[in-house]
């Protein structure tokens, strides 16, 4: 994670240039252009900032997977733990009654080690060599024996279980401090230059809607054509009345599957989330982070995807950049980052903190240099 003096290296010409072009007392249009230029350095340098805060909080979010697997595997110890200790006192019940019987029909070697024996254990390993033992009773003794055994070993894993689940929470904790430090940090960055690239998020904000209005018109398409498709369908399963008897009364046909391939019933979905703004471990429309948003829309239609980027690029076959299709995942940035393709070399994500649910390209400087891959589930 870096650090506050190791941005200020890497920022503080920038900063400088910026903030002594805005100290000026006039500004001619080369003066004008250097401001910007330098402020699309700062928030260059940002950027950079945000991805490794990503980067970071994919891990938080790889971090609580892990925790859920091993707390769901703690519990299920902790089942079989009792069952076991259920059987062994069962085990040890049924040898102890038989030890009365044996007394009672005065085996005499048999209460010499009963006599003798200073622990369970002992009992156990007296009664394995005594000579008057008959075969039920070295049964016994066996179950006994597994049973302690099965005990045993499952102590030994809910031990290990536990251990390694404290451990996951101190990464855990330690990264959300690191997290929050990171976002500490760029806020900072940000308040600085703010003045100095209010112009910029103004384009970018105007770019924005005219994205979003040619989205949803994308989706819209889509959406009418999944309707003439299903349209379709059914007029084509629909009986001639005047050559085919009355059909027999069914339960309504499932949806047909949405046309070409994919999902692209997705993006409809997912676009109705803009605007929506990213929160590092979020996963609703109060906010999302890149694969909390993704994983939300995909649930949206039935298909469960882990809160956790690197997983989800598990998830599904491979699909070059010049074969996406509307639906398909794209991640970036070493499997920091995932987003929904929506068609025309766009996709929609959620980007970083102090951002929200946008659309950009893949062909943008940064994502097509950081491209990873893309998925069709």
């Amino acid at each position: 994670m870096p650090t506050a003096a190791r941005l200020a290296t890497t920022l503080g010409i920038a900063l400088v240039a910026a903030l002594a072009l805005v100290g000026g007392v006039a500004a001619d249009p080369d003066q004008i252009d250097a401001k910007r230029a330098e402020a699309e350095s700062v928030l260059a340098q940002i950027h950079e900032l945000d991805m490794e805060l990503e980067l970071a909080i994919d891990e938080w979010n790889g971090a609580n997977v892990r925790l859920e697997q091993i707390e769901a595997e703690l519990a299920a110890n902790t089942r079989r733990l009792a069952v076991a200790k259920a059987s062994m006192r069962r085990a040890q019940t049924t040898a102890e009654r038989r030890l009365v019987t044996l007394y009672q029909e005065g085996e005499v070697d048999v209460v010499e080690v009963v006599l003798g024996a200073t622990s369970f254990d002992d009992l156990l390993d007296g009664l394995d060599t005594a000579s008057r033992v008959a075969a039920n009773d070295a049964r016994i003794v066996e179950e006994v024996r597994s049973t302690k055994a099965e005990v045993e070993r499952q102590q030994t894993a809910l031990e290990g279980a536990r251990a390694q689940q404290q451990e996951i929470v101190a990464q855990r904790a330690a990264r959300r401090a690191e997290i929050e430090e990171g976002l500490a940090e760029r806020r900072a960055l940000y308040d600085s230059v703010r003045a100095e690239i209010a112009e910029l998020e103004a384009a970018e904000q105007r770019r924005q809607e005219r994205l979003k209005a040619e989205a949803r018109r994308q989706a819209a398409a889509i959406e009418r054509r999944q309707a003439r498709a299903q349209e379709t369908q059914a007029n084509d399963a629909e009986p001639d009345p005047a050559s085919s008897p009355a059909p027999e009364p069914s339960p309504s046909p499932s949806p047909s599957p949405p046309a070409g391939p994919g999902h692209p019933e997705v993006v409809p979905i997912a676009l109705r989330y803009l605007g929506v703004p990213y929160r590092w471990g979020g996963a609703s429309p109060s906010g999302f982070d890149c694969s909390g948003f993704t994983m939300y829309v995909y649930g949206k239609i039935g298909i469960s995807l882990p809160h956790y980027v690197s997983w989800q690029y598990r998830y599904g076959s491979p699909v070059s950049r010049s074969q996406l299709a509307p639906g398909d995942l794209v991640f970036f940035n070493g499997l920091g980052h995932v987003g929904i393709y929506i068609g025309g070399g766009r996709f929609v994500h959620a980007p970083h903190t102090g951002d929200v649910v946008k659309i950009s390209s893949i062909w943008d400087s940064w994502y097509a240099s950081t491209w990873v891959g893309g998925r069709r589930l």
